[in-house]
């Protein structure tokens, strides 16, 4: 029967073969697999600095990262959401490739508000299966409804990673 070698050969069991009966009676639905991120401070810097903690801390328990050694990212953008996208992205990199790296403090080292630039340091070690439980993956950093208030009583910003 041809529709069952369809249905045998579909990369997802399945979802790509036609119905040979023709009696389609389902869809797929996209489903949002992603938190947002609120984290505010005295400056908005603190407020940067905390939402990449708080990444971390959706990725394991901050309380298990013992601070063995310190990993440096440069980030820049043509705005202030691009440049706090590309920041948390750096920070998102470092995990998720060499060396691994866990942070569960960050220190703005120099942020450029004119010319959106940032240079931090994380505070951290590497990420062990054996110490640190692993909590949620994040895969990626987004847009969707990102914002950073930068007011003089609560710096604050949003942002909505994928999961």
């Amino acid at each position: 029967n041809n529709c069952m070698a369809e249905r045998r050969d579909s990369p997802i069991s399945g979802a790509a073969a036609k119905r040979c009966d023709g009696d389609v009676q389902y869809e797929y639905l996209d489903h949002t697999a992603d938190v947002q991120l609120h984290a505010w401070g005295s400056t908005l810097e603190q407020a940067f600095e905390q939402c990449a903690v708080a990444m971390f801390g959706y990725i394991t328990e901050l309380d298990t990262v013992d601070n063995l050694k310190t990993e440096s990212i440069e980030a820049e953008g043509d705005d202030m959401l691009s440049l706090l996208y590309h920041f948390l992205d750096e920070f998102l990199f470092l995990f998720n490739a060499d060396p691994f790296f866990v942070a569960k403090e960050i220190r703005i080292t120099e942020f450029d508000r004119e010319n959106f630039k940032i240079k931090a340091e994380g505070f951290g070690e590497t990420f062990d299966l054996k110490k640190h439980p692993q909590g949620t993956e994040v895969k990626a950093i987004t847009y969707s409804n990102m914002q950073v208030h930068d007011t003089a009583d609560k710096p604050e910003v949003f942002v909505i990673i994928d999961i």
